[in-house]
């Protein structure tokens, strides 16, 4: 059965239990998650709790066993174990769902629970905005513990960025409220740490005046020479766009369906009309489709879940490139592009497959932007403008599951080689160049690619408030 909030005190039985007693006594069904392959493994129990009392008493019962769990907030990182389980109980922060807004300070508290279009729907008509991620489908708590990538990030710095508190429930039980002054080390180690200290349970965060926006898809026809342009475009919007206001993400993607194979953009202002000129070179490229308007956030948000892949198994990873110079271009990115599509190809035999890639500006005024708000583990330096690539693979049959593994590491690994070659041969900056977790696959080291001081504090901090392990060993996730 599954253990609705009411249910949750009965587990606290095991409090006083032998060691070892299991936390659920029956399989239960699981929640939405967005990869078929981690709603297949079945937790032994799904538990709502509805505040941080329950949380704790969960925390408290597990501590009293050895079995593996997960925490859901959206699903929506589709690494096995991650945020699923088999065999052990998944603890649901469906029913953590406030968002309680201060219509004077725009501060807002917002439950794991929530999703970025039902925040984005909750705030809409008080003239302040969240600031989320990009697809309104992504869970709240699993965008912030990672980073947190936005339309609004050259304003605004990551999500994590404006976080202000944590209501965060440690590995022993404690309920414990962190800011930047009582917990200096453990408030900057939560933004972009991951799942390494706790659960938290409620974020107070710093929303922004807002409007009407400008968003929407524009979408291309792929051929060599539109290869060439959108490459080029992306490129030199990322180095040339002065506007905070105005965010672009470029995808490319095929599949075996209809041999789609096309260019997808998005584009958001944040104002409801662009100031001329402000896209122009891409949409002259000459787009078969323009669905880009005025509307509200809270539409743009909702609008963007056509990119869900229903009933497919997903993968995804990611690597971050320094931007190169428009004389080494194509040696750089065209390169690049190509790799990917010589190992994309390879798929296009393997049933429901979508093979994706997106080009992510990620200008210096990022890093600045959130340097200016808070420190936070990433620790992005406004050392040279980059590009976060997100490199997507969907398919239908779990018996593709290795193969696609290892489809996804030749894709990621060859990008890396080819940025440490182009570096080495002076066609690149050197550059920090950090993963960003929300895209990470779980083959990749996210911590190892931090700064040392980084990966040290993080250890230092999990090991100061959960020096038994709990999480370190028991959940999925990158560990320090």
């Amino acid at each position: 059965m599954i253990l609705s909030v009411g249910t949750v005190w009965l587990l606290a039985f095991a409090l006083v239990a032998p060691a070892y007693a299991n936390t659920c006594s029956e399989v239960a069904e699981n929640t939405s998650v967005e990869s078929t392959s981690c709603a297949a493994l079945k937790p032994s129990c799904i538990i709502f709790p509805k505040n941080a009392a329950e949380v704790s008493a969960i925390v408290s019962v597990l501590n009293g066993n050895n079995e593996s769990f997960a925490i859901n907030s959206g699903g929506h990182n589709p690494n096995n174990y991650w945020s699923s389980v088999a065999g052990g109980p998944l603890i649901s922060t469906q029913k953590l769902d406030q968002v309680l807004l201060d219509p004077t300070t725009g501060r807002v508290r917002v439950g794991p629970g929530q999703r970025l279009d039902s925040t984005a729907a909750a705030l809409q008509g008080t003239g302040w905005t969240f600031v989320g991620g990009c697809i309104g489908n992504t869970g709240v708590g699993g965008l912030v513990l990672g980073g947190g990538l936005s339309y609004m990030s050259a304003q605004y710095g990551w999500a994590a960025s404006s976080v202000l508190e944590y209501e965060l429930v440690l590995a022993n039980g404690t309920i414990r409220t962190v800011t930047a002054t009582n917990y200096p080390g453990l408030f900057k180690s939560i933004k972009g740490g991951g799942n390494n200290f706790g659960i938290v349970v409620s974020y107070l965060v710093q929303a922004y005046r807002k409007g009407t926006i400008y968003g929407g898809n524009i979408v291309f026809v792929r051929t060599p020479e539109v290869d060439a342009k959108i490459l080029q475009t992306v490129r030199d919007f990322t180095e040339y766009n002065v506007d905070d206001k105005a965010a672009v993400i470029v995808t490319a993607e095929r599949t075996n369906v209809n041999l789609v194979d096309s260019w997808i953009l998005f584009l958001f202002y944040d104002g409801a009309v662009p100031p001329a000129g402000t896209f122009d070179n891409f949409t002259s490229i000459g787009p078969i489709l323009n669905t880009a308007r005025e509307r509200t956030y809270a539409d743009l948000m909702a609008f963007s879940n056509w990119v869900i892949v229903p009933a497919s198994i997903v993968t995804i990873a990611t690597e971050t490139i320094p931007l190169p110079s428009p004389e080494n271009l194509a040696a750089v990115m065209y390169d690049m592009h190509a790799h990917w599509r010589n190992v994309s190809g390879t798929t296009l035999a393997v049933p429901g497959i979508v093979a994706s890639i997106a080009w992510q500006p990620f200008p210096k005024r990022i890093a600045a932007a959130a340097r200016e708000r808070s420190p936070d583990l990433i620790d992005a330096e406004p050392d040279a403008h980059k590009i976060i690539l997100e490199i997507n693979y969907s398919f239908l049959l779990p018996a593709d599951y290795g193969r696609m593994t290892e489809t996804m590491q030749a894709t990621y690994g060859g990008i890396r080689d080819r940025v440490l070659a182009h570096q080495e041969a002076g066609r690149l900056p050197p550059a920090y160049l950090p993963l960003f977790m929300n895209y990470g696959f779980f083959k990749q080291d996210y911590f190892a690619r931090l700064k040392p001081a980084s990966r040290a504090l993080a250890h230092k901090v999990a090991g100061e408030v959960d020096p038994q392990g709990l999480f370190r060993d028991r959940t999925g996730g990158w560990k320090p």
